[in-house]
């Protein structure tokens, strides 16, 4: 009845209105998978939503990607962010604005995400009724790194009418918090990648899609998926931030019959399929010279795959199968800003070990719904932790059935959409959001 109530407010007060989403990729990560379902609720919900993506050389994907990396506070390649790199990324997007600029009407919100957008703040404001910067990344402490790539952003992210946070710890100190939203992201549990999946079904689309999956050549994955051994995944980027080559050190250090019948498998998107991640192709290159040196029955047992990006149902379906044929779902990530594939893992009621940073600490309560990592660098921890789960199947189902409870409670589309609802509701109806907040019986300050 909430939901209804704000949808039907929402959509009376944004009437004639639409609101523009613009990105910089269209497949390969978290955030498109979030606008697909976004937009597609919100249609539902009876409010017109539009998707622009950017277009961008190889030169500004690598300087984004360097200020996102360094919004982690990492150097990333360690490249400048002078005046030459502020002057490619000012004329990329003014080539890009023109396209948003004659679409835009005054009525409408746009709402712009991640650093490859920031730069059209200006553009859209003087065009769009609002003007709402996403950041989807971000760190705790900032130090030296975080604060050089705020200062690329900042002359253009201070134009904006609001900003939306996965957590409230990572808004630059400078900017004035009655613009700050905090709106952690959610899961679509009717999705195919988050939607039933019978085990029988699960196996029988990995082992028909094996042959193209495993990067490791040899049949290695269709080993894997016999009943009798057990996996352990972690699905992400190819990015070095999400430490794939720690997972397989750390699963090397398994010890005793343990490793004898649990296989890792690592997988990520094709990186062909990934425009806006010039660092793709190169991490997972690293990824196979780290499997060459595995010790021979560590390598036997350990899995690279590749995930097309040329039809997102399959390769959703292929995502959801492998994370409900896995005992346990990793994610040691160095940092992080939220992990969507946290979220999944647990909605499908599995036992997850990942990493006490950024957004994952508010999602796994440690002990009760899955078990954290406090250093991620620690990879004798990292072993320790998998052996103990691996061993106590009775705690892996507890942590699992309490995870899937937790992501329902927590993580589902439904207070995602009521708080986006809310925020535009509140950028173009003045007093609209404690209307809305009145009508759904509850107050601004539990947002």
């Amino acid at each position: 009845m909430r939901l209804r109530a704000l949808a039907a407010h929402a959509r009376e007060v944004l009437r004639g209105r639409v609101v523009w989403h613009v990105n910089a990729t269209d497949a390969g990560g978290g955030v498109a998978e979030q606008l697909r379902t976004h937009l597609a609720y919100g249609r539902g919900a009876g409010v017109v939503n539009r998707w622009l993506v950017l277009d961008g050389d190889p030169e500004f994907f690598a300087i984004t990607k360097r200020v996102h990396n360094q919004l982690h506070g990492v150097p990333g390649d360690g490249g400048p962010l002078g005046p030459a790199e502020r002057d490619h990324y000012r004329a990329v997007l003014a080539a890009n604005a023109s396209g948003l600029d004659e679409r835009l009407s005054g009525e409408d919100i746009v709402v712009l995400h991640d650093p490859q957008t920031a730069g059209l703040v200006g553009v859209a404001r003087r065009a769009a009724a609002a003007v709402v910067w996403r950041c989807h990344v971000g760190r705790d402490e900032t130090d030296a790194w975080t604060d050089r790539a705020w200062e690329f952003l900042r002359e253009h992210v201070e134009e904006a009418d609001s900003c939306v946070f996965s957590r409230a710890a990572y808004a630059p100190a400078w900017l004035d918090p009655t613009r700050v939203r905090v709106i952690a992201p959610s899961i679509d549990p009717l999705s195919a990648k988050n939607g039933p999946l019978t085990a029988a079904d699960a196996r029988s689309l990995l082992l028909h899609a094996a042959p193209a999956l495993d990067e490791a050549g040899g049949g290695g994955l269709t080993e894997a998926l016999s009943s009798r051994n057990r996996i352990v995944l972690q699905v992400s980027r190819w990015d070095r931030l999400k430490d794939m080559a720690g997972v397989m050190t750390g699963f090397g250090l398994l010890e005793g019959g343990l490793a004898d019948d649990v296989h890792l498998v690592l997988a990520g998107p094709q990186t062909s399929g990934v425009s806006d991640d010039p660092e793709g192709a190169e991490v997972l290159l690293e990824c196979r010279d780290v499997r060459a040196g595995l010790p021979a029955a560590t390598k036997r047992r350990t899995h690279l795959l590749t995930l097309s990006m040329d039809d997102l149902v399959t390769n959703a379906r292929l995502v959801n199968a492998l994370q409900r044929s896995a005992e346990v779902v990793v994610q040691k990530s160095l940092v992080e800003g939220f992990g969507l594939t946290v979220a999944e893992a647990m909605w499908k009621g599995r036992a997850v070990v990942a990493s006490r940073v950024g957004g994952i600490q508010d999602q796994i309560r440690h002990g009760r719904d899955g078990l954290l990592l406090d250093d991620p660098a620690d990879l004798e921890a990292f072993a320790q932790t998998l052996e103990m789960l691996l061993a106590d199947p009775v705690l892996a189902r507890r942590l699992g059935h309490a995870a899937h409870e937790r992501v329902l409670d927590e993580y589902v589309g439904d207070r995602h959409l009521e708080r986006w609802a809310d925020l535009f509701v509140s950028l173009v109806a003045g007093d609209a959001q404690e209307i809305s907040a009145r009508d759904l019986g509850h107050s601004p300050e539990e947002e």
